[in-house]
C-alpha cells in the first residue's frame, strides 16, 4: 500500500468494467482510476490511507479498527453513501466480536481432514462428498475416467441439497453438523449413487438431529480470495476472505472497501411453511462456502493444505484437489490445477477447455445433462 503495487491484466479489466459506475463513488475512483480512466497494465498504484491504517492496527491491535477514527470513518461512509445510505454506528462496531469456533474434522482413506464449520458450509459439504465417494475405488478409476467424475457429480448434488436445507449460522439455528457427518447417514446417501446411471433427483436427506427446514438458495457471488502459508516451524495458515462482489459495496473507508455480504443470506425467511436456516436476522452471520482445509496423516502431522476462491464453487474446487492429491497421487500444484466441476440445477457444468470436455458424451450416456463453461 505504501510502496505501490503494479496493475495486472485482471485488475485492469475489473476496474475498466466498474469505472462507469464510479462516477458517483469518488473515494474508490481516487484509488483505482488514473485521470478518470482505468489504469493500464503495468501502472503502479498506491493507497496511503490504507497503509496508515494497517500500521496503526499493527501498533495498537484490533481496537484501532473497531473503535475511534476508523469506526467513525466506516459509519460515515455508510451514512453518506450515494445509494441507499443507512446507519451502521460506532456502537455497532464496538460491539462486534470475531468468534473462534471449533474445527470440523472427518476421516478420508488414511487421513484426517479438518476445516471450517458453520456459518461456513465448506467442511460439512466437502466431507459429505468425500464420505460418499469413499466406498468407490477412486484410485483405480483414475482422473481420466468419466466414471470418476460421474461419481463426484452425483455425490456433489446430494451434498449440496443438504447444504441448502440445513446450513446457516449455528448461533441462530440448530445446524446438525454431527448428523450430516454421521458415518451411517453418509453411507445411506452413498447408496443412492450408482456408477452406471444418474439418480436424476437430488433431494436433501434427514440427518440425525435435524429439525424441519426448507431449502432456500442464497445468491452467493464468486468474488473470493484464498491463500496458504506454512512457516519453518510447521505452522499452517489457510485463509479465505471476501468482500463479496468485485470491490464489494464500492464504498471506501480509510482506503479499504466495505463488503456487500448481505447477498449471502437467503432473502426468504420461510418457505413451504418451514423456516429457512439462512434467513436474514439481526447480528447473524451469512452462510458461506469458505472451505480452507488441512490434511493430517496417521501420526497427526499436517501433510497437505488448500482452499479456493469462487463463491459456491469453492467447495468443489477443494473437493477435486483433495481427491486428486489423495486418490490420484497428483502433486499439490497438479491437484489445485485439476479440472473443475459444478452444477446448475441438475445440469453438470465442466470447465471449458479442460480434460472433462471430451468426457461429455459419456457423461450424457450415464444420464447427465452437461455443459462446459469457462
Amino acid at each position: 500500500a505504501e510502496q505501490g503495487f503494479v496493475v495486472n491484466k485482471t485488475l485492469a479489466s475489473r476496474v475498466g468494467g466498474l469505472a462507469p459506475l464510479w462516477s458517483g463513488f469518488p473515494e474508490i475512483a481516487g484509488i483505482y482510476l488514473v485521470d478518470g480512466k482505468a489504469p493500464a497494465v503495468g501502472t503502479t498504484l498506491r493507497n496511503p490511507k490504507l497503509a496508515a491504517l494497517l500500521r496503526k492496527i499493527a501498533a495498537k491491535g484490533p481496537d484501532a479498527f473497531y473503535r475511534g477514527d476508523n469506526a467513525r470513518a466506516i459509519s460515515a461512509a455508510i451514512a453518506n453513501a450515494p445509494r441507499h445510505p443507512t446507519a451502521l454506528t460506532e456502537a455497532d462496531l464496538t460491539a462486534y466480536r470475531a468468534k473462534e469456533r471449533p474445527a470440523v474434522c472427518a476421516p478420508y482413506r488414511q487421513y484426517r481432514i479438518c476445516g471450517m464449520g458453520p456459518p461456513s458450509s465448506g467442511a460439512t459439504t466437502v466431507f459429505q462428498i468425500l464420505g460418499m465417494l469413499e466406498r468407490f475405488d477412486m484410485k483405480t478409476l483414475g482422473k481420466d475416467n468419466p466414471t470418476s467424475w460421474h461419481l463426484i457429480a452425483e455425490a456433489m448434488m446430494l451434498a449440496y441439497a443438504d447444504r441448502d436445507k440445513y446450513l446457516g449460522d449455528s448461533d441462530f439455528v440448530k445446524v446438525p453438523v454431527q448428523g450430516l457427518l454421521d458415518r451411517a447417514y453418509i453411507a445411506s446417501r452413498s447408496r443412492l449413487i450408482s456408477p452406471d446411471a444418474t439418480l436424476g433427483r437430488y433431494e436433501a436427506g434427514t440427518p440425525p438431529g435435524a429439525e424441519a427446514r426448507t431449502a432456500a438458495i442464497p445468491g452467493e457471488v464468486s468474488g473470493t480470495t484464498h491463500f496458504v502459508a506454512v512457516d519453518a516451524g510447521g505452522n499452517v495458515a489457510t485463509m479465505t476472505s471476501t468482500v463479496e462482489g468485485p470491490f464489494g459495496s464500492q464504498l471506501v473507508a480509510n482506503g479499504f472497501v466495505l463488503n456487500n455480504e448481505l447477498t449471502d443470506f437467503s432473502f426468504a425467511p420461510s418457505k413451504d411453511g418451514a423456516p429457512v436456516a439462512n434467513r436474514i436476522e439481526a447480528g447473524k452471520r451469512p452462510l458461506s462456502s469458505m472451505s480452507p482445509v488441512i490434511v493430517y496423516d496417521a501420526q497427526g502431522k499436517p501433510v497437505f493444505t488448500t482452499g479456493a476462491a469462487g463463491g459456491k464453487t469453492i467447495i468443489m474446487q477443494v473437493l477435486k484437489a483433495l481427491v486428486a492429491w489423495i486418490d490420484w497421487g497428483q502433486s499439490a500444484q497438479e491437484a489445485v490445477a485439476a479440472p473443475n466441476i459444478f452444477f446448475s440445477g441438475t445440469t453438470v457444468v465442466v470447465e471449458d477447455g479442460s480434460s472433462l470436455v471430451p468426457m461429455i458424451p459419456t457423461l450424457e450416456q450415464l444420464g447427465h445433462r452437461v455443459v462446459s463453461q469457462s
